[in-house]
C-alpha cells in the first residue's frame, strides 16, 4: 500500500512538473485562440470620377469629371483589435482571424471663394452667393469643403506563415476589408445636403512578424506588419443638387496602406479539450 502510495505521489509531481513546464514554455506567436490590441498610421489615394446633368437655368452643361494621374491623399491614425485561432503544424502556420479599427483617417478639400454647383439663367451675376442667394437665384449653392472620414473599418482574414525559430513567425494574409466613410460638405446655399454615410471594401492582404515576449509573459506578443486594401468602386448620388433636375453621380475608387504594431495574447487551445 505504502508503494502504492508512493507511485501515485510520484506520478502527480510529474504531472505538475510537466504543467508547469507547458505553462513555462507557453503558446508559439499566433497559436491557439488570442486576442490583440493595435496603433496604426493609414494613407492611401482617392480617385473620384464625377458625373453631372444640365442643371436648371442652363448654366452648367453637364459632363464627366475624372482624376486621370494621381488622387486625393488620405492619411490618420487608427486603432483597433484582433481575434483569430491558429494552428502549428511544426514551423508552419495556419489560422484565421477578424479585426475591427477606427480613428481619424480623412481627406479634406477646400476651395476659397466657393464653388457655384448650380446656378441662375445663364448670364446672371453669380460672382458673390450670400444666405444662398446667387444672382437672384435662391435656389444656388456654393461649396466651400468636402471632407471624407473613414469611421470604421472591418473585416475576416485567412493567415499562412512559417516559424523562422520557435519565438518569431512571419505571417501572410489575405481576406476582404469593409469600410464606412462619412462624407460632410461645407457651403453656403439651400437644398445643399450635409453629410452622407458610404460604405466601401474590397480585398486586402498583409504581411506580419511577430515574436514572443518571454521576459513579461511566454504568451505575449509583439506584431509588426502592413496592410493594402484596394477599395474597388463606391458609387454615391446627388452630392451638391441644389436645383430640381440637376444632378450629380459618381464613383470613387482607392486604396489604402496601413502600418501597425500591436500586442497578441494566446490563452486557450482546442487541442486542450481531447
Amino acid at each position: 500500500m505504502k508503494r502504492l502510495k508512493l507511485v501515485i505521489v510520484a506520478v502527480a509531481a510529474l504531472s505538475l512538473l510537466s504543467g508547469s513546464a507547458a505553462s513555462a514554455d507557453g503558446f508559439a506567436p499566433g497559436e491557439g485562440l488570442y486576442v490583440g490590441a493595435f496603433a496604426a498610421s493609414s494613407m492611401g489615394m482617392v480617385r473620384p470620377t464625377v458625373t453631372t446633368s444640365p442643371d436648371a437655368g442652363g448654366a452648367d452643361t453637364g459632363g464627366t469629371y475624372t482624376l486621370d494621374d494621381g488622387g486625393i491623399g488620405l492619411m490618420g491614425i487608427e486603432g483597433g483589435g484582433w481575434l483569430g485561432y491558429g494552428y502549428r503544424m511544426g514551423d508552419v502556420y495556419a489560422g484565421l482571424e477578424g479585426e475591427m479599427s477606427a480613428g481619424d483617417v480623412e481627406f479634406k478639400i477646400s476651395a476659397s471663394p466657393g464653388i457655384h454647383l448650380t446656378g441662375g439663367p445663364a448670364g446672371s451675376n453669380i460672382a458673390t452667393c450670400d444666405s444662398g442667394i446667387c444672382g437672384g437665384d435662391a435656389d444656388a449653392t456654393t461649396l466651400s469643403e468636402i471632407k471624407a472620414t473613414k469611421q470604421w473599418t472591418g473585416g475576416m482574414f485567412g493567415r499562412f506563415g512559417v516559424y523562422v525559430n520557435p519565438n518569431t513567425l512571419l505571417s501572410f494574409r489575405g481576406g476582404v476589408l469593409v469600410s464606412k466613410f462619412e462624407v460632410s460638405m461645407t457651403g453656403v446655399g439651400t437644398n445643399m445636403t450635409n453629410s452622407e454615410d458610404y460604405y466601401g471594401g474590397g480585398p486586402s492582404f498583409g504581411v506580419s512578424l511577430e515574436s514572443t515576449v518571454a521576459a513579461i509573459d511566454p504568451n505575449l506578443n509583439v506584431r509588426v506588419g502592413a496592410v493594402y486594401t484596394d477599395y474597388l468602386k463606391a458609387e454615391f448620388h446627388d452630392i451638391g443638387t441644389a436645383v430640381s433636375g440637376s444632378e450629380t453621380l459618381g464613383e470613387v475608387t482607392g486604396d489604402s496602406l496601413s502600418a501597425r504594431i500591436g500586442l497578441t495574447y494566446s490563452f486557450f487551445d482546442v487541442n486542450s479539450l481531447f
